[in-house]
């Protein structure tokens, strides 16, 4: 039996749900769209070298009660759980991220996300994957290019697997590969530790951050924010100081900001890290 919610009429009601939504695609699609706007993607746990914790009641209180975000081993894990709590046919698999390098490559399993199977046909189904999230769950049965609220996404088979690439203008961008090998706890374990401790994890002592709303992405790499509008040139600013970063965090993602005093001294240390900073 999989860990069960304690927070699921709290979860829905943060998601806009008076009542459970039935197992359907047409819910399902909902859902992806209102938890990629709802809970950001955040590392500020990794940014500060904190310990991240994704037993459900450690996710539950972060997520639903603190008003954090979080990255795909908290965000997908918890989704993975409403779901199974709201009768999908749902489990986690893991993927290799390839995104900004070769398609090729063979990196550590370091990213989850979901696979649920509605009326026999599986699905992908990602709430966690940051900037670039799919806002919608996509066929894994087909190769053809699928469309989202926000871009189109495309599933290709690669030798024993697959790979997800989305539509950036006019080019298909990969951005991680996976196969449909099972999954337990230990695995997710093992992926977040690795994500949050080990010195080469691209997440550690970073700060990234990202949220979706109506046709636009809002993301955060340390001090540069952006906004990508469908169809329209991003905008992005340099951010001067922690207090502006902060301000972005809490203004425009819509997180709620931990009582840690080492949360402003790791900003300010990445803002006068920067290239092109004189202190």
């Amino acid at each position: 039996m999989p860990p069960q919610l304690h927070d699921l009429d709290l979860y829905l009601r943060r998601l806009g749900y008076d009542a459970p939504p039935p197992p359907t695609l047409d819910a399902l699609r909902e859902l992806q769209l209102r938890h990629v706007s709802t809970f950001a993607f955040e590392t500020l746990a990794a940014l500060t070298h904190a310990p991240v914790a994704i037993d459900l009641p450690s996710l539950q209180r972060k997520l639903l009660h603190d008003g954090r975000g979080g990255y795909c081993y908290e965000l997908n894990r918890l989704f993975l759980a409403l779901l199974q709590a709201l009768g999908y046919d749902a489990r986690g698999l893991t993927g290799r991220v390839v995104m900004g390098g070769a398609e090729d490559a063979l990196p550590a399993r370091t990213h989850l996300f979901v696979q649920a199977t509605v009326e026999g046909v599986p699905y992908l189904a990602d709430v966690g994957f940051g900037s670039m999230v799919p806002t919608g769950p996509l066929r894994l049965d087909s190769e053809q290019a699928q469309s989202t609220p926000h871009e189109d996404y495309r599933i290709s088979r690669r030798d024993d697997g697959y790979i997800l690439r989305a539509r950036v203008g006019e080019e298909w961008r990969g951005l991680y590969v996976f196969d449909l090998q099972p999954t337990a706890e230990i695995d997710y374990v093992v992926g977040n530790w690795y994500v949050s401790t080990h010195p080469e994890s691209p997440f550690r002592g970073q700060l990234y951050a990202a949220r979706m709303g109506p046709g636009l992405r809002k993301t955060l790499r340390n001090g540069s924010y952006a906004v990508h509008r469908l169809g329209a040139p991003s905008e992005r600013w340099e951010l001067e100081s922690a207090d502006a970063v902060l301000a972005v965090l809490r203004d425009e993602l819509g997180i709620t900001l931990p009582d840690d005093p080492k949360v402003y001294a790791a900003i300010a240390k990445k803002l006068a890290a920067a290239p092109g900073r004189t202190g």
